[in-house]
């Protein structure tokens, strides 16, 4: 379970604490659970700041991708999974799509996005960082931490225990 709880465990105990995710997203990533404090990035049919984060030493965080809910490409493909996996990033949740589903699959780290999408992104190095975003009903704050499990996905002003 990669030091995490499950959801509805969180859920049970911590309901006037969290903010929960509506129920829009696939696990794609190797692990189906994972939690990490939050890195935001928004973007919008460009993954190079994708990269340019899952290329930064990740030390157990989650990378929250706002791509504006896109479903005309993919935002997160096998390649930079994997580097997710050997930067020690604990998961990506991607508010678009993903390629490569298969290797993305095989690698060691939680991946949730809304769809797969065959087409790569653009890369022109337009986006923002360390930035407030919403979606799912949920607003994701750098920082905060998130929990996701195949029931589902929670975020949290702090890390919690049970």
């Amino acid at each position: 379970m990669n030091d995490t709880f499950p959801v509805t465990d969180l859920c049970d105990a911590f309901s006037d604490e969290l903010q929960i995710a509506e129920p829009m997203f696939t696990d794609f990533g190797g692990l189906d659970a994972f939690c990490g404090p939050i890195r935001t990035l928004k973007v919008f049919e460009d993954n190079s700041l994708v990269r340019s984060e899952l290329e930064t030493a990740g030390e157990g965080r989650v990378l929250v991708v706002d791509g504006g809910g896109s479903k005309r490409c993919a935002l997160l493909g096998g390649n930079l999974a994997k580097l997710a996996e050997d930067n020690g990033w604990a998961g990506v949740v991607v508010f678009g799509c993903v390629r490569d589903v298969d290797e993305i699959e095989a690698c060691d780290i939680g991946v949730k996005a809304l769809a797969p999408h065959p087409l790569k992104s653009r890369k022109q190095n337009v986006g923002e960082t360390e930035l407030d975003v919403r979606f799912a009903g949920v607003l994701f704050r750098e920082g905060d931490w998130l929990y996701a499990d195949p029931d589902g996905m929670v975020t949290a002003e702090q890390e919690l225990s049970l």
